[in-house]
């Protein structure tokens, strides 16, 4: 899947097939909740995703990511409750109309996933002085998420799912997959085939926020979307949006 030579690799343009491929992946890629099938993943497509997940770039080469797999019943069941007990004080946070939207929501996959992959960054790797983290120490963690990106794109090409849970306390996650203090979770994902995806995301089919315009979100030499104080891309409406009602608040993608 990746080349593997120590030779330079042609900087030329994919073919339109390859193009089309590679869009399709970034295009159709869904946070999936609810449609996982019992259906194991083969451990070579595993290892294959988690190898693009590893080839992800990383500030200074660090590679900081670990990828702790969990498939134990028991475990995905402690892992459950604690994203349970997080969601009911999640749910108290949003306002009392969009209450009732929020708890309708299938914010997980852990149990029905048969598998869960659990992505960390070892803030420690590289040693104390880390080319390109010498000014921005949080590159490392930047470097993570970007080994998320990879491992969802590559199994979204694989025909696999994937779920991104963030709701948790850490301490509680910490415990259940006794992860040391130094190193930080990055994200908590559920993992496996499904049967469908959604054309477009749940949480915008739902009603729960729209995609924004690309073209809000482009500044050219600089930040040049502030109007009166705030970014015009922001959840409050523009003065050419008379009429035009807020945004409501994001969980996920």
């Amino acid at each position: 899947m990746h080349d593997k030579r120590h030779g330079p690799i042609a900087a030329d343009r994919f073919s339109e097939n390859e193009r089309a491929a590679v869009y399709k992946a970034i295009y159709t890629r869904r946070d999936v909740r609810d449609q996982f099938l019992p259906k194991p993943i083969p451990d070579d497509i595993l290892m294959r995703v988690l190898d693009a997940a590893h080839h992800a770039p990383s500030v200074g080469f660090m590679q900081p990511w670990n990828f702790i797999l969990i498939s134990d019943p028991e475990r995905k069941r402690e892992v459950h409750s604690a994203f349970a007990r997080a969601n009911d004080e999640a749910k108290a946070m949003f306002s009392d109309e969009r209450q009732a939207l929020y708890a309708s929501l299938k914010l997980e996959g852990i149990l029905k996933a048969p598998v869960n992959i659990c992505i960390t960054c070892d803030r420690t790797r590289g040693g104390r002085v880390v080319l390109g983290r010498t000014h921005n120490r949080q590159m490392d963690l930047y470097s993570t998420v970007c080994a998320v990106q990879n491992l969802w794109l590559a199994a979204r090409a694989e025909g696999i799912g994937v779920g991104w849970v963030s709701i948790y306390h850490d301490a509680d996650m910490r415990r259940i997959l006794g992860i040391p203090e130094h190193v930080e979770i990055v994200a908590y994902l559920c993992v496996g085939y499904v049967d469908e995806l959604y054309k477009a995301p749940e949480l915008e089919q739902r009603g729960w926020r729209k995609r924004l315009p690309l073209d809000e979100l482009v500044f050219v030499d600089g930040w040049n979307g502030c109007n009166d104080g705030e970014p015009v891309n922001s959840d409050r409406p523009r003065p050419d949006q008379a009429g035009a009602s807020p945004a409501t608040p994001s969980i996920s993608d």
